[in-house]
Order: C-alpha cells, then sequence, then structure tokens
C-alpha cells in the first residue's frame, strides 16, 4: 500500500474512528458535505449498470481534488444489489468494477448468504495466506475502477478488500438483516463469517413478514429491531438503521447505531440534527 494514500471511503473512515456514518439515499443531492456516503438503489430501483456508470461519474469533482490534493471522494459510493444468492456474484463483480465502494446485501437469512456475500466481493488469496477466508470469487478486471478511483492498478488491488477484515480495506460489505430466520442466525453469522462491515436493520420487510407492513413502532416489530441492534453491540459490529428521520436521529444515535441512512431528500435538517448528536460539526453550505 502506498503510504501517502489516505483512507478513502468516508464511510469507512468514520466507523473505524468510532464516528456515526451518514448515508444519503438520493446520491444526486448528497454532494454538499453533510453525508459520508451515498448509495445507489439497485435491489427495487431498476438495475441499469449504465445509469450506475454515469452517477459515478456525476459524484466527481475535479475542482475539489485540485484544491484538497485527494483522490479521495467528497461522498463515498455505495450500491444496494438484489439478493444475494450464489448467483448474485457477478452483479457484485460488474458494480465493483465501475468503482463503487461497498454493496449492501438484502435478505441475508444464513451463514452461507453472510459468506457468498463476502467472498463475491474479494480476489482470492493463495493457501496458507492470513486473510484467505472467506474465500474470494471475485474475477480480476478493476480497470474501470483504477481510474474511477483515481489510483495505480497495484494501489487498486493493495486496497480492494473488504473493511475491517483487512485493516486498509476500502470496500464497505453491508448485510441487511431482515427476517426471524435472519434475526435467529445472526450469532452464528458474527461469529463465523470474517468481512462483515456493518449490519444493517431491514425493518421494512421484516414488519411484512409479521403481517405489521410498515408499522415500525409495533411491539413485535420493534422486539426483532432491537434483537438485530443487541446481537451486534455485543459482538461489537456497527449495526446501522435504515429509516433515519428528525424524530428518531437522536434517539437512534443514543441507542447505538452507527450507520445512519436518511430518505431521499434535498433537505439536510435529519443529517445535521444527526452529525450535532454524534459529536460531529453540523455543514451548514457546500464544501468546495
Amino acid at each position: 500500500m502506498a503510504a501517502d494514500l489516505p483512507r478513502l471511503n468516508s464511510i469507512i473512515k468514520a466507523l473505524e474512528g468510532g464516528q456515526v456514518a451518514f448515508i444519503s439515499g438520493d446520491p444526486d443531492a448528497a454532494g454538499g458535505g453533510q453525508f459520508d456516503g451515498a448509495i445507489y438503489e439497485m435491489e427495487h430501483g431498476r438495475y441499469n449498470i449504465d445509469e450506475l456508470y454515469y452517477g459515478l461519474l456525476g459524484l466527481l469533482n475535479p475542482r475539489r481534488i485540485a484544491q484538497t490534493g485527494s483522490v479521495a471522494p467528497a461522498v463515498t459510493p455505495i450500491v444496494r444489489i438484489p439478493p444475494n444468492s450464489g448467483e448474485a456474484n457477478w452483479i457484485a463483480k460488474q458494480v465493483l468494477d465501475i468503482g463503487v465502494y461497498g454493496i449492501v446485501w438484502p435478505h441475508i437469512d444464513t451463514v452461507q448468504d453472510a459468506y457468498n456475500a463476502v467472498a463475491a466481493m474479494r480476489y482470492a488469496k493463495r493457501e496458507g495466506h492470513s486473510r484467505r477466508e472467506p474465500l474470494g470469487v471475485r474475477g480480476d478486471s478493476p480497470g474501470t475502477a483504477v481510474k474511477y478511483w483515481g489510483i495505480t492498478q497495484q494501489e487498486y488491488y493493495d486496497r480492494a478488500d473488504v473493511w475491517p477484515l483487512d485493516p486498509n480495506g476500502e470496500l464497505l460489505c453491508a448485510l441487511m438483516i431482515e427476517s426471524t430466520r435472519g434475526i435467529k442466525n445472526l450469532p452464528e453469522i458474527l461469529k463465523e463469517v470474517p468481512g462483515i462491515s456493518v449490519i444493517i436493520v431491514g425493518e421494512g420487510d421484516y414488519s411484512q413478514e409479521l403481517g405489521f407492513p410498515r408499522q415500525y413502532d409495533h411491539p413485535e416489530v420493534l422486539a426483532g429491531v432491537h434483537q438485530i441492534r443487541d446481537t451486534c453491540l455485543e459482538a461489537k459490529i456497527p449495526v446501522g438503521f435504515w429509516h433515519t428521520n428528525e424524530a428518531n436521529v437522536e434517539s437512534l444515535i443514543a441507542e447505538g447505531y452507527r450507520y445512519l441512512m436518511a430518505g431521499p431528500s434535498r433537505s439536510y435538517g435529519v443529517v445535521n440534527k444527526g452529525r450535532t448528536a454524534a459529536g460531529r460539526e453540523p455543514v451548514t453550505a457546500a464544501r468546495g
């Protein structure tokens, strides 16, 4: 790894620094410096690799790079892709090769699901390597990602692994737990699968399964949500929440959530209220 390269992934930078990371659900409105990252929705949105490519280009800010002297993006782009399975590896390969810094995997229910997700984001390591498992299945063709990240190919190889399994890794592997089966298996998942960056509560689908769709305050829904949170806190794995708003952002931070996503909005009230509650400086104007 080149010693002069800074941490490129701002979401990871916040998490490894013990801070709360804030993610925008609207990449087009995330450039003001309030958010650490922005997510492209390709699970429920269209899976269109060309749209993702041009969207990523839209996040580049040559003026900021010139002013700061750093290729680290102001807002780190990640993507949520269709459900995880053995057949989803090619999707992970495509979005990583374009240049995203992380993948959110929905509907993780088992240890095998979690293993497959982490493995899909990794290059294979030789036998005897200290970080061989989960054994990577990502194919080797990172040319576009190398150019998008603004680094050399070798620097990309040095950084293109999941954090915190690789302390220098720049790839965020986020797994969504959103079913009774997933909640039941979560302790085993966290124990047996290295390379998980964050667990995200999927209270939407979970509430559907229980028969209380989008009733996020229903006692049965809350019981499962709290079980996910408590399991992650006990395992010291960052835990995230999808539906963050002005009414709940302060309580979520107080409860230990470290990855908070605000839905598509051009108002920065939610994230600035959260930044203040998390001890981070609020942003009142766009940065360079």
